[in-house]
């Protein structure tokens, strides 16, 4: 399958941030590898004049999925750390839109679109297609596409830009299964006519 991109196409960088990078307080192992290739798509995206889209986790200190209030997680991506802020070597331009979630302590925000105006922002720039990379593929990359294909967009994950937390040893293959089952079309850069 080869895919021209189109005005009607978005980029959706979810969650590259310090604390889900090596050294980070919930490091997704492997996950530096990615960002070359996150680099590469930003760059072509950017140059086809294409809005590109950047998810963060942005939570109070004492969110809900955090251990000490019984949530999942260690602390992480805490609101105005540096763990908050996107890796240093990704290059995210200046007019990327910046899509904050988890922002409230006693709510969960997996998805990009959960509590954030992104459904709508993509909606006001005709947006059909929306190609899904960053962290972590079995969480909130899964949930994000998920809430996409229910919004009715066209979901390419771009499989060369993700990476797995793995919790139990595939779950990663398992969530691009069940996106792929669900609709969502799973590429890489070899994929694109560009």
């Amino acid at each position: 399958m080869k895919i021209s991109l189109n005005v009607h196409d978005a980029l959706l960088i979810v969650d590259m941030q310090n604390d889900f990078l090596p050294g980070g307080n919930l490091a997704v192992r492997g996950s530096d590898a990615i960002i070359s290739v996150v680099n590469n798509y930003i760059q072509n995206f950017a140059a086809a004049g294409l809005p590109i889209f950047a998810s963060r986790d942005f939570h109070p200190a004492d969110h809900i999925s955090f251990q000490s209030r019984g949530g999942t997680w260690p602390p992480h991506c805490v609101a105005g750390s540096q763990g908050a802020e996107f890796h240093p070597d990704l290059h995210i331009p200046e007019n990327a839109v910046i899509i904050s979630k988890g922002t409230t302590q006693d709510a969960e925000a997996y998805s990009a679109l959960d509590a954030t105006p992104l459904r709508q922002q993509l909606r006001n720039n005709n947006i059909k297609r929306v190609f899904v990379c960053g962290l972590a593929t079995d969480y909130c990359v899964h949930a994000s596409v998920i809430d996409l294909l229910k919004a009715d967009f066209s979901v390419f994950v771009l499989c060369d830009a993700i990476k797995a937390v793995d919790v139990q040893p595939g779950d990663g293959d398992r969530a691009l299964k069940e996106l792929t089952d669900k609709g969502a079309l799973a590429i890489t850069t070899d994929n694109f006519i560009l």
